[in-house]
């Protein structure tokens, strides 16, 4: 039927439903509200809420109502339409307005957590706004080996490193200690480096450790009027022929010197990434050919050698 301005709305949930009288509870034939309906008894209207109420499909009176054949009329005045709860994820924060999320919201799930795990924390009641909250503390004991969660295995022999890995102690662990002393004098007249007696021999256990040898020993210079003569020592390794450490153990540049003295010394050297039998010697030597000459241990002085094979 054609009609002049708007659309009229539709008009088929207006709709009339009656009953018996002689009861408190009608069931509807669709779910309604105490607003979406209208009910009369004998004809008149009643009044929401105080003489009805209404849930789904039930409406109860506050009364029995009188009896009768359809003295009891509900005029439904449209439908009830649920729209739902948001799908997951569908809620943006552009959708929510600003402050419309407060610290009491947030404080009440945060302190219900926190009861849970009172075990974990101490300080653990926060009411209130979030914001002025105590600090909260671990508690004694809370935080076990489980929880950090590293790598290897935890027990006496281990530690936990910095990478978050427990690994073997290790390092500054002696291997072994090998010693050799040597007593007899030794005279040196070369400007090239010499080999002494005094030499040591060991089986050195992993390339990946560290030998550390150390040298002392007693050495009488001879040195004739010559200018600019310096002397040198150094610890060799000659299986390898590679130098631990070389050192000036004498200088001299004055040429009226003549002089003979003794001097007592220590030499140290450090060698890594190698293993298998190694043998390790003194060596002299004299940039002069004025005839400078060192005497090793002189005077039958005991000179020691030792190393130490170090993880």
């Amino acid at each position: 039927m054609s009609y002049i301005g708007n659309q009229p709305p539709d008009i088929g949930a207006y709709d009339v439903e009656s009953f018996n009288g002689g009861g408190t509870s009608f069931t509807l034939k669709r779910s309604a509200t105490v607003s979406s309906v209208l009910l009369f008894i004998d004809g008149v209207r009643q009044t929401p809420t105080d003489a009805y109420t209404v849930s789904g499909v039930t409406l109860t009176t506050t009364g029995t109502t009188p009896s009768g054949t359809d003295n009891v009329t509900v005029m439904f005045m449209g439908d009830v339409v649920d729209i739902g709860a948001p799908s997951a994820d569908t809620v943006s924060t552009a959708k929510i307005q600003d402050d419309a999320v407060t610290a009491a919201k947030l404080a009440n799930s945060i302190n219900t957590e926190i009861t849970a795990n009172t075990a974990k924390v101490t300080n653990a009641t926060h009411t209130g706004d979030v914001t002025g909250a105590t600090a909260l503390t671990i508690a004694t004991d809370a935080v076990d080996i489980a929880m950090l969660s590293a790598t290897g295995t935890a027990d006496a022999t281990t530690f936990l490193r910095g990478d978050n890995a427990w690994a073997a102690a290790g390092g500054g662990k002696v291997v072994q200690v090998v010693t050799s002393t040597y007593s007899t004098t030794e005279s040196i007249s070369n400007t090239t480096w010499a080999d002494t007696s005094h030499t040591l021999t060991a089986n050195i256990t992993s390339a990946s450790n560290k030998v550390i040898v150390l040298v002392s020993t007693t050495a009488r210079i001879y040195r004739p009027a010559v200018d600019d003569t310096q002397g040198f020592w150094r610890i060799q390794n000659t299986t390898d022929a590679s130098t631990l450490t070389e050192t000036m153990l004498w200088y001299g540049s004055n040429t009226s010197w003549d002089k003979k003295f003794a001097v007592a010394n220590t030499l140290v050297g450090v060698e890594t990434g190698i293993s298998g039998s190694k043998t390790y010697t003194v060596q002299f030597k004299s940039d002069s050919t004025g005839g400078t000459t060192f005497y090793l241990n002189y005077n039958d002085f005991t000179g020691c050698m030792i190393l130490l094979e170090v993880e």
